[in-house]
């Protein structure tokens, strides 16, 4: 199978020893260049960087890379095998390799990382609890005006609990480049209608945090088999923190 699994990287990291593995600097236009595969070339978003995040690797991919199969990780999180270890090194012996992803790609369509649930939050007021409630609102006039058959699949998702996040996954190039050419172009009409010169650093990065929702949106709509893997976390995790974080957003509705 010709796989490539895209690794995202906005600095220089270690990388798994594996063909499969494909290390692309995002948001090269605007930084010196790491070694690795620069998503300015061709056709590219790469100066949109601090406002698409990942999305500028995809999209490079999209009107740029040719292969059978394709996928999103991160420098710091790969689909692997179920780790509880803290140990760096065990970490690494659980990620992927290619034959791991040819296994699973001959029995499903779509492999994804476990959905985060939110327990005491609908998908909706996590967003909202989070960022900025008019761009959730706009996103969905949007999908209204350009794709009314998404209206619902948006609605439901909204309402459930668990999501899909971190715009991980890996399916085929062609299924792949149909969900780039709806994604894109619902976001490049939010950028639009979106003024950002009040977002601090963090909240510009809003189309990033907008595509991982709808990218279960996207997925809703899809009649698609889907496998649903770990996340083998490099660095770890402060979970009580990350908590703490989460319960003060919902009570005091503060950032």
């Amino acid at each position: 199978m010709d796989i490539k699994i895209l690794v995202a990287a906005h600095k220089r990291y270690w990388m798994p020893d594996d063909s499969v593995y494909l290390p692309i600097q995002v948001g090269a236009a605007l930084h010196p260049a790491l070694g690795y595969i620069p998503d300015n070339t061709g056709d590219n978003i790469s100066d949109k960087n601090p406002n698409y995040c990942e999305l500028t690797a995809l999209y490079w991919a999209w009107k740029n890379l040719d292969c059978e199969y394709i996928g999103l990780c991160h420098y710091r999180r790969y689909f692997g095998h179920k780790v509880h270890a803290k140990d760096i090194k065990k970490k690494k012996e659980a990620i992927f390799t290619k034959a791991d992803y040819e296994n699973l790609l001959t029995k499903y369509d779509v492999i994804l990382p476990k959905k985060r649930n939110y327990y005491i939050e609908t998908v909706r007021s996590q967003y909202e609890h989070a960022h900025f409630k008019k761009d959730l609102d706009e996103t969905e006039k949007i999908i209204a005006e350009k794709y009314p058959g998404y209206s619902d699949a948006f609605t439901k998702v909204m309402n459930q609990r668990k999501l899909h996040i971190l715009n991980m996954f890996v399916m085929k190039k062609s299924l792949f480049d149909d969900y780039c050419n709806w994604l894109f172009d619902i976001l490049f009409e939010l950028e639009k209608r979106t003024d950002l010169t009040s977002y601090d650093t963090y909240e510009a990065r809003l189309f990033g945090f907008i595509s991982e929702r709808l990218f279960n949106v996207w997925l809703e709509r899809q009649n698609l088999k889907k496998c649903e893997v770990p996340v083998v976390f490099l660095e770890n995790i402060d979970w009580p923190k990350k908590i703490a974080d989460f319960l003060k957003r919902k009570v005091t509705g503060k950032r």
